[in-house]
């Protein structure tokens, strides 16, 4: 994937996703190399270093604690609310035919 690619995919543009990528590189969060079999000498490769897997791991799992904990909460409402559907169902007469 290209810069450009990458820009468009995230909504940024290349310029921007050039600064962030340079700002990943002095980080130490990525690493920048050659594809040394490529012919146009200018494409490069973008590798997250072992610093860079452990941040996205330690940022993929506070994602998905957060996520876990907002399921939890909205379960919590959907069971409350079912319990007071059936509450207040019970509640009202039933009209005889």
């Amino acid at each position: 994937m290209s810069q450009r690619e990458l820009a468009e995919a995230v909504g940024a543009s290349v310029g921007g996703m050039h600064y962030v990528l340079n700002a990943l590189i002095e980080k130490g969060f990525v690493k920048l190399g050659n594809f040394t079999a490529a012919e146009d000498k200018r494409r490069y490769a973008y590798v997250l270093t072992p610093k860079g897997i452990k941040e996205k791991t330690n940022i993929t799992k506070n994602f998905l604690k957060r996520k876990v904990e907002e399921y939890q909460a909205l379960k919590e409402e959907i069971d409350a609310l079912e319990v007071e559907i059936n509450s207040s169902t019970e509640m009202k007469p039933q009209k005889s035919r």
